[in-house]
């Protein structure tokens, strides 16, 4: 399947142009773990891989249905990691949108290869605070089971404000480190980053991989590897950590509890826009795939240009408009 960046936009907050929180989510539609591949136990499961992004597109949906004050925006790199005559090979280095240089030693750690072109993309927001969402490790399942997400960051606030949230809700995370000597299990012959560490701390160096393109702003991690689905008679997606992500935007706003929707003449406001990878590594015009025709009669207000980025007032109706608008750009 063809790669896609969804970006979703809510403005919510009474200033327009003041600085979005920016959700970011792992979508690996099916993971085999490419030429790396997976052992075929269990693999039906790698469906689930893209819970990092729905958890972002759920938490994002909510916001714009509690018309939450705030601005928001939500990004999702997704595309699926198979095998294949063209697929990535270990040992190939690739280029990330940030210029750096990563050495591909195992094609079945491509979140991280996907998310860090994701957080640069996010730069350009000048956002408060970026949060990413990602089934990243099964080291993490090790660390910390199935009960538990493991969070790490380079902001303290941002953290301590993330596990307030998940206390207050009981969705679960547990705070692990990033010193700067886990740098020294990333380290290539042949690239600026190898895209995994060497043995040991698994959660962590991929965590630490992800920093080196968050510099430039707060930023949070959260691997949800062992609490994103369930396996067995009870198999199926938890939805964790949407509760948490709404709760931490309510502590935000000062927001205790929402009664109910607001009215469908709020103030907020919702742009949707779906692009290629390689015109967005570019920089060249967004290049939807949404015909004019399939978006308009239901959009209530286009740009000038008719490209994907249709603005739709968040009432009950445009929210209808905006599921068939994705629906047609994803096609």
């Amino acid at each position: 399947q063809k790669p896609y960046l969804v970006e979703l936009s809510y403005f919510g907050a009474a200033d327009k142009n003041e600085a979005p929180t920016v959700l970011v989510g792992k979508g690996i539609t099916f993971d085999s773990g490419g030429i790396s591949l997976k052992p075929g136990l269990n693999m039906d499961e790698m469906k689930f891989d893209m819970c990092g992004a729905a958890s972002v597109i759920g938490t994002f949906c909510a916001a714009v249905k509690l018309q939450l004050p705030i601005n928001l925006i939500a990004i999702v790199p997704t595309c699926e990691n198979m095998p294949s005559g063209v697929a990535n090979k270990p040992g190939d280095v690739v280029t990330s949108m940030k210029g750096l240089t990563i050495e591909v030693l195992n094609t079945d750690a491509e979140g991280r290869l996907i998310l860090c072109d994701a957080l640069t993309y996010a730069e350009q927001f000048k956002p408060k605070a970026v949060i990413d969402v990602a089934t990243l490790t099964g080291a993490c399942i090790v660390a910390l089971g199935h009960d538990v997400s493991g969070l790490m960051g380079n902001n303290q606030a941002l953290v301590d404000d993330l596990l307030a949230a998940s206390l207050e809700v009981n969705d679960k995370a547990w705070q692990l480190p990033l010193f700067d000597t886990y740098k020294e299990q990333l380290k290539s012959n042949f690239a600026d980053l190898p895209n995994i560490g060497t043995p040991g701390a698994g959660t962590i160096t991929a965590a630490m991989f992800l920093a080196n393109f968050t510099e430039d702003y707060p930023w949070a991690h959260l691997d949800i590897a062992g609490t994103a689905w369930k396996s067995g008679a009870a198999k199926g997606a938890t939805g964790r950590p949407v509760g948490l992500l709404v709760q931490y935007l309510l502590n935000g706003t000062g927001t205790v509890a929402v009664a109910a929707a607001a009215p469908s003449s709020a103030r907020g406001w919702v742009r949707v826009r779906v692009r290629d990878p390689a015109r967005v590594a570019s920089k060249s015009p967004c290049n939807a795939k949404a015909p004019t025709a399939a978006c308009a009669p239901a959009a209530a207000t286009w740009s000038a240009a008719p490209r994907c980025n249709a603005r739709f007032p968040t009432s009950a109706a445009s929210r209808t408009a905006i599921s068939a608008c994705a629906t047609a750009a994803s096609g």
